[in-house]
């Protein structure tokens, strides 16, 4: 009887683990395999659309502008980010938390009303065009949107807080008297930072620039709004040719290049670091 109603709740067990297995199974690669599968069939059978990356100056520029835009960005966002994070494990008391809870609001807010917020300040009339020109420091309004400066200082806007909160997860692991014990034996403070402090924080930078390029690859609403068309990054491209264009097949071949690219990367990284602490797996 007991061994019965063993077997009979391993069943139950059983099912209630693949029934979800199945339905995120279902939802994740029936359209991935959708994907993959208009890339090589539309407009016709074969790898022509892959062919496109190597013979098209306009899709290499789009890629080309991508990964620039992406590396300003992840190298600006770790650098604000590493200055928040340190400045908030420094400051002493309430200024510590109250630094981190506007890198959590600046997080928690919409990415649509960011770039929208950007778009009010720097556009020709906005605010810190009108306050230059009333402040008599520039005769024109200044071209701060509808180019790689728009889209950039948006992008880094959203990052901070994917580049910071890792940054300080790792700083609160590192000893805090390895610095005065390196100043102690006559180490120079930036000499202390550079070669003790730095070093240990480097996991934490590590994690923080993974999460933060991987995450700028596939942005959408920040360039759309703040490039105006002008700067065009390779997932505005894509919506460009899905929704406009109706060009499935060259859309879909972007979509699947990117996420090839992506899994390329994170496989050329765990060489280097072990990506399930990067992503938080033990």
């Amino acid at each position: 009887m007991t061994a019965d109603m063993d077997a009979r709740t391993r069943r139950v067990y059983l099912v209630l683990l693949l029934a979800p297995l199945l339905l995120l199974a279902f939802l994740y690669l029936y359209p991935l395999s959708r994907v993959l599968w208009l890339s090589v069939t539309v407009p016709t059978l074969g790898f022509g659309n892959f062919e496109r990356l190597f013979t098209s100056s306009g899709i290499q520029n789009v890629i080309w502008t991508t990964l620039r835009i992406c590396v300003l960005t992840t190298a600006l966002a770790l650098l604000i980010g590493y200055a928040i994070a340190y400045a908030a494990l420094h400051l002493r008391g309430w200024r510590g938390e109250l630094l981190l809870f506007f890198v959590l609001l600046s997080f928690w807010l919409s990415v649509l009303i960011r770039a929208f917020a950007w778009l009010t300040l720097l556009q020709s009339r906005g605010v810190i065009n009108t306050w230059l020109m009333s402040a008599g420091i520039i005769d024109a309004p200044l071209t701060l949107i509808r180019n790689e400066f728009g889209v950039v200082l948006g992008m880094v806007h959203y990052m901070i807080p994917y580049a910071a909160l890792p940054l300080y997860a790792n700083m609160k692991g590192i000893d805090t008297r390895l610095v005065p014990a390196a100043r102690g034996l006559g180490a120079s403070p930036v000499q202390a930072f550079l070669k003790v402090y730095l070093p240990m924080s480097l996991p934490g930078l590590i994690s923080a620039g993974i999460l933060t390029f991987i995450f700028s690859l596939g942005f959408y609403v920040t360039p759309a709004l703040l490039g105006g068309g002008k700067t065009i990054m390779i997932s505005e491209y894509i919506a460009v040719q899905i929704n406009e264009t109706l060009n499935w097949g060259l859309g879909s071949m972007l979509a699947t290049s990117l996420l090839l690219a992506i899994f390329a990367l994170l496989a050329v990284l765990s060489f280097f670091v072990d990506l399930r602490k990067v992503f938080g797996v033990k």
